[in-house]
């Protein structure tokens, strides 16, 4: 048996920060996540804008 007192809560304490600590670290992690998704879109519409513009060069001509 252990030598704490009855109203001894630092078992919760711990259990609670813990709780805490993982839940910034998981939004953290969904916000990078967002973020790089977000960077992604902007990618791929920019590649989309610009392959638009070479073919309606291509189809045009000079």
């Amino acid at each position: 048996m252990t030598n704490r007192d009855w109203y001894d809560d630092s078992d919760y304490q711990r259990a609670v920060e813990q709780a805490e600590r993982m839940t910034r670290v998981s939004w953290k992690a969904i916000a990078g996540v967002t973020g790089l998704l977000g960077v992604a879109m902007i990618a791929v519409a920019v590649a989309c804008l610009v392959l638009a513009v070479a073919l309606a060069y291509a189809v045009a001509g000079p």
